[in-house]
């Protein structure tokens, strides 16, 4: 396993970003998250975008990163908000998933961010599952979907 930081906007990650899309429908019949994010969230020191290649070089998981601080939307100064983890179905269950989670704390603990947050849905168990495996809580609701009774919000000190 080789993982990568990449752009937002690299091929490898649109294509996988286009799958997370199509499942998050297919969860919860609203075309995907609609989270507003930009190429530029990504980049270092203020954020980051990892994608882990099989020993074929092919892109098999994404997840990232991204800085927020105090504002509208119930974050506090020093968060680093994770977007995108997403591994493909022929590649879960590998640990994949947590070797991208543990890379992105790392990275964003090095950046000077305080706090790893999180929001996820009632209809991705295994998200869950893994975060709350991970040493994550549940915190206060934050985000785009902070008024959806479907939002699991997480926060794990970094």
């Amino acid at each position: 396993m080789n993982i990568r930081r990449v752009p937002f906007d690299h091929p490898d990650a649109v294509k996988l970003n286009d799958q997370v899309q199509a499942e998050y429908h297919v969860r919860y019949g609203d075309g995907g998250d609609s989270t507003p994010m930009a190429p530029s969230d990504f980049v270092p020191p203020y954020g980051a975008y990892l994608i882990a290649y099989d020993e074929s070089d092919h892109p098999v998981a994404t997840g990232g990163w991204r800085s927020q601080n105090e504002n509208g939307e119930g974050n506090t100064d020093g968060d680093a908000e994770l977007k995108r983890m997403y591994v493909v179905e022929e590649a879960r269950g590998l640990g994949i998933a947590r070797r991208i989670l543990a890379a992105l704390e790392e990275d964003a603990r090095a950046a000077g961010r305080l706090r790893m947050v999180l929001e996820t849905g009632d209809k991705q168990p295994e998200a869950i599952a893994l975060y709350t495996s991970s040493g994550y809580e549940p915190c206060a609701k934050f985000g785009y979907y902070r008024d959806y009774e479907s939002s699991r919000c997480y926060a794990k000190a970094l």
